[in-house]
């Protein structure tokens, strides 16, 4: 049986993600390095070798300043947070509240790797990440963002309880799971351990779009005036209760 793709949420950002670690981000950083250092030896061989005047010399600067500072913002800003580096090491950039970067975000990352990595060689960095609980440089904390670890699936999940709230027990039972898979269940999960870590606004947004995303592959509906955490608790315990011996 072929595997069903877990729920996203419209941030596309599943919610079982954890923070990366230094050693992750050197090396992802490392290999973005090496990249821009065999483009920029590229061109300074090319410009060596040419006759330019004021205009060549000219376009020649912009190609420099867009490879050391376009390479992150361009990839970062349409790559949903990655660049080959972060990828090649299943790493992305989100916001704080777990959402896609925007230009304005990379481009602040970007500016403030000259004091994390070129002024103090890479020593404000280091004591950033160590130092703060998400392991930010101080790009991520001037942009408000955040350098997740992902992987091409969830984690398995652990054992853990889930109680349908009073009064939802009769339609927790009633549920119709079919079209629910594991993955679907392991991001319900991770949303329902990570809730009350959320501030209130982010709590209730990404609780109505979890549920909204797995409504549509349960049955019956919620029933009028549930809240959509509710709901997901419903459908949390009905699924372990019915896959126990799978999920343990």
């Amino acid at each position: 049986m072929d595997a069903r793709p877990a729920v996203v949420i419209p941030e596309a950002v599943p919610l079982d993600l954890e923070t990366a670690s230094l050693g992750s981000r050197f090396l992802a950083l490392l290999i973005d390095w090496a990249i821009q250092g065999a483009v920029l030896l590229v061109l300074v061989i090319v410009a060596s070798n040419a006759s330019v005047g004021w205009l060549g010399t000219t376009i020649t600067f912009l190609l420099l300043f867009l490879i050391i500072w376009g390479y992150p913002i361009a990839l970062e800003t349409l790559w949903r947070g990655r660049t080959v580096g972060k990828a090649a090491l299943s790493l992305r950039v989100v916001t704080k509240e777990g959402g896609q970067i925007g230009f304005r975000h990379a481009a602040i990352r970007a500016a403030l790797g000259i004091v994390d990595f070129a002024l103090t060689s890479g020593a404000c960095a280091v004591i950033c990440v160590l130092l703060t609980r998400d392991n930010q440089r101080l790009g991520d904390l001037a942009a408000g963002t955040v350098v997740l670890r992902e992987r091409t699936g969830l984690r398995r999940p652990t054992p853990t309880t889930f109680a349908a709230p009073v009064g939802l027990d009769r339609y927790a039972e009633s549920l119709d799971l079919a079209g629910l898979g594991p993955d679907d269940y392991a991001v319900v999960r991770a949303f329902l351990l990570r809730a009350s870590s959320l501030p209130p606004p982010v709590r209730a947004r990404l609780a109505a779009q979890v549920a909204d995303s797995v409504a549509k592959r349960v049955q019956p509906p919620p029933p009028a005036g549930v809240q959509p955490e509710a709901f997901l608790a419903s459908v949390a315990a009905a699924y372990r209760a019915r896959h126990r011996a799978a999920i343990e």
